[in-house]
């Protein structure tokens, strides 16, 4: 996705406000040099306003930077938190060996912002893919026998353990296993600032979903969606406040190259759901008796705003931005890729009808988009927040 096609789908899609990736640019976000890059690039190219993370990789400490200087810089510049993986998939953003994890933790902290992590474990992954792939097997199975629950587990247990004794905030990206969540909330009863995200595809589809041809490869993500049992889980971490918001994840691509193929391994890994987190959450949340109408909202809004210390965002109140949402609770909306205004038109959600639908979108009080009309004049409205502690 681009900026333009991306900031679109999210304001269609009931969002105002994106919090941007480090490794979804070249180069990535790692240094104030590449985010003023970035914000370059970046300038009068969004419709929402826009928020980016900050990156930690392995190539930085193997080309012997001094990290710390590079994180702190990082936050003085406005970055909202710092983005770190335990497997990574990027030539161009490596992940991170444990001690590098633990060095990572102890400078974060110093900025008091948070440290996501993609979690699962690179060892286990590693020497499970490639015995799979060494015999041949190139199925959804072998894909999912590989990133398994207890990749996810793994590497969870190993983040609890490096952050003892570190004053660190570490955000779980999207969770997707019961058992990640249970040691999300152990991680919590010892004391430490562990949180957690998920996001709609694991909260609506299994593993089973995968033996439906017309979605199979539009459902690939890292992790995989789980099982029912884990569906139900993480349901439930939204009820008791465990999971802290919903997230998309959002990474499309031109489906006829990146999701044309019978090798599994080689299909694209990814999902562009900006544009229907809102409506799936009030659709399957709310209106389904799952969520009451403040948790839903506290998932989609308050609790983000909160935790990446967005002061006018997140709540209607003076002195804070006046980006609203209409949304019709008595509409139903049949996703079709067609209608998707990002640039991948693709999704696992391919004619399931969500019972909402978003009718227009306010930022800082102006409408940037409307059903009845198109949005191609306001791209540039949106503007970087920069966040400070």
């Amino acid at each position: 996705d681009d900026f333009e096609h991306g900031s679109t789908a999210a304001a269609y899609g009931g969002v105002t406000t994106v919090i941007d990736m480090p490794c979804t640019s070249l180069p990535p976000v790692t240094s104030v040099k590449n985010l003023n890059e970035k914000l370059e690039a970046l300038k009068d190219r969004s419709l929402v306003d826009y928020v980016l993370w900050g990156g930690v990789r392995g190539d930085d400490f193997d080309n012997d930077i001094n990290i710390q200087e590079q994180i702190l810089e990082l936050s003085e510049a406005g970055v909202a938190a710092f983005k770190a993986y335990l497997i990574s998939g990027m030539t161009e953003f490596k992940d991170l060996t444990h001690e590098q994890m633990k060095l990572a933790m102890k400078y974060v902290s110093q900025t008091g912002k948070l440290l996501g992590v993609h979690a699962e474990d690179k060892l286990l992954v590693s020497s499970r893919r490639k015995t799979l792939k060494d015999k041949g097997i190139n199925t959804w199975q072998a894909y999912c026998i590989a990133r398994d629950i207890e990749a996810e587990e793994k590497a969870i247990a190993n983040l609890i353990f490096i952050a003892q004794g570190i004053d660190i905030k570490v955000h779980i990206v999207h969770l997707s296993s019961e058992t990640g969540l249970q040691l999300v909330k152990k991680a919590k009863v010892q004391g430490l600032y562990f949180s957690a995200e998920t996001c709609p595809h694991y909260l609506y589809f299994t593993q089973d979903h995968f033996n439906d041809p017309k979605i199979k490869n539009y459902l690939k993500t890292a992790p995989p969606v789980k099982f029912e049992n884990d569906r139900d889980a993480l349901w439930n971490g939204l009820q008791n406040g465990d999971i802290s918001f919903v997230t998309t994840d959002h990474a499309g691509c031109d489906p006829a190259e990146g999701k044309i193929s019978d090798n599994f391994w080689e299909v694209y890994g990814g999902i562009p759901g900006v544009e229907h987190r809102v409506p799936f959450l009030f659709s399957e949340g709310f209106l389904k008796g799952k969520l009451t109408l403040e948790q839903t909202i506290k998932l989609l809004s308050t609790n983000a705003a909160a935790y990446f210390n967005l002061e006018k965002k997140g709540s209607l109140e003076v002195g804070k931005d006046a980006d609203i949402v209409l949304i019709n609770l008595w509409e139903s909306e049949k996703i079709l890729a067609k209608n998707m205004h990002s640039k991948g038109k693709y999704t696992p959600f391919e004619g399931i009808i969500f019972n909402t639908k978003v009718e227009r979108t306010y930022l800082r009080g102006n409408v940037i988009a409307d059903k009845e009309s198109t949005s191609e004049d306001r791209i540039g409205y949106g503007e970087f927040i920069p966040v400070k502690i």
